[in-house]
């Protein structure tokens, strides 16, 4: 679902440059549930940008669902982004003026889906999330963890292949925390690969294996599943290049 080789990528001023990610390797198969560790500034940001196409990288490789992304103009990224990809943001990012309804239709409008659809799919997803019958309310009336529950409707209403959550349960309390994390399990077992940056060692106990990053590379990488459901057998590699 996901291989980056050799990635690296480089942010330059007129006096400095920062490596942020170096010799990069990462290889998530599809129908995993990946945990995503470090300290702050090793690099998972970035590679979450990355990954996300959000971001370019400087050399390297990455394939996304057997797709090369390298060299794609901004209109081939962002519809191979629309159509792979779903995100959940620590902050929600949802419009406050918009109910939860239009908060969902807003990603599903850029791909130009019929209003039909739009509405089905905008249905579906806030019911997988429990929140059906407060499709009309506004963010501000609900709870930090119902609002993150909307943001996952919102990743959810575009069948993304591949979900990348930063910090999703990072504004929530404990309680709110594991809600979430349980939803995220569900999700999982239905078949979407997710992709999880976090701070949080709880949380990436339990998902099926943890990429620990520091100084932008991957310095540890255990291929051990903790879920049930389906699990690849074949040796995870990661390759760690002096910086």
């Amino acid at each position: 679902m996901l291989k980056m080789t050799h990635l690296s990528k480089v942010y330059r001023t007129h006096m400095i440059e920062t490596h942020a990610l170096r010799s990069f390797d990462i290889h998530v198969r599809e129908g995993e549930f990946v945990a995503v560790t470090g300290p702050s500034g090793s690099g998972k940001t970035t590679f979450l940008n990355i990954a996300g196409l959000l971001e370019d990288f400087n050399d390297g490789d990455y394939l996304l669902d057997g797709v090369s992304v390298k060299g794609l103009d901004d209109n081939a990224r962002s519809r191979l982004r629309n159509e792979k990809i779903g995100f959940i943001f620590q902050g929600f990012n949802l419009i406050p003026d918009l109910n939860l309804f239009d908060n969902v239709d807003v990603p599903l409008r850029y791909r130009r889906m019929g209003a039909g659809e739009r509405k089905e799919r905008i249905e579906h997803a806030l019911g997988r999330v429990g929140l059906s019958s407060r499709m009309k309310h506004y963010p501000s009336e609900l709870s930090g963890g119902q609002q993150q529950r909307v943001a996952i409707a919102r990743a959810l209403a575009g069948s993304p292949r591949l979900l990348l959550a930063d910090e999703p349960t990072g504004n929530l309390d404990s309680l709110m925390a594991r809600g979430v994390m349980e939803l995220l399990e569900e999700i999982h077992a239905q078949g979407t690969t997710i992709v999880m940056v976090t701070h949080d060692p709880e949380l990436a106990a339990r998902s099926q294996r943890n990429v620990h990053i520091i100084d932008g590379q991957v310095t540890d990488l255990d291929d051990a599943p903790r879920l049930g459901g389906e699990v690849h057998a074949a040796a995870h590699s990661a390759t760690v290049t002096a910086g």
